[in-house]
């Protein structure tokens, strides 16, 4: 037994000590010392009152969170910008009925990333995920919420991933 328990303690020292200091939710910002978000216009056929600023918000805050780098609102080292281009709602399993059982969301956002320091990352590129909820229910009130959070989240990280992860 005591030669099992000084195994599991070196095993834990070593993935503990090992890792350093290496972060993996700080992206490759290079140079960079700022940051732009400019304003994400709903352009989609269907219409979220406030689901433009709520996502321009998300991004912001994404990036104030993963990044030493400092927002402002214009002479940006890196510019995010773009619109949303879809918001959409159709039935996606069918009851023996033909009613439908489950309902999915899908948001999609345009986004033009700029990185004025380096211009060979500059590029534009669509995002879009989803979030499926039953039939009976309302996209409304916790639904809703919890619908735009999880969308917003995986999207923004997408758009994170694509700009600074250099994965």
């Amino acid at each position: 037994m005591k030669f099992l328990n000084k195994i599991v303690i070196i095993g834990l020292c070593l993935n503990l000590f090992g890792c350093g200091i290496y972060k993996f939710n700080q992206g490759d910002t290079g140079d960079a010392e700022t940051f732009q978000v400019n304003f994400f216009q709903n352009n989609a056929p269907l219409i979220e009152p406030g689901l433009d600023i709520r996502f321009t918000n998300a991004l912001q805050d994404l990036m104030v969170n993963q990044t030493n780098l400092d927002l402002v609102t214009e002479g940006g080292d890196l510019i995010f910008e773009g619109e949303i281009v879809e918001y959409r709602i159709a039935p996606m399993t069918a009851t023996t009925g033909d009613r439908a059982a489950q309902n999915r969301l899908t948001i999609g956002v345009n986004v033009r990333y700029y990185n004025t320091l380096d211009e060979e990352k500059d590029f534009e590129q669509r995002f879009s995920f989803f979030f499926d909820y039953p039939a009976n229910d309302q996209l409304t009130g916790g639904t809703k919420e919890a619908a735009f959070e999880e969308i917003f989240e995986r999207i923004t990280q997408d758009i994170f991933n694509t700009s600074l992860a250099n994965w």
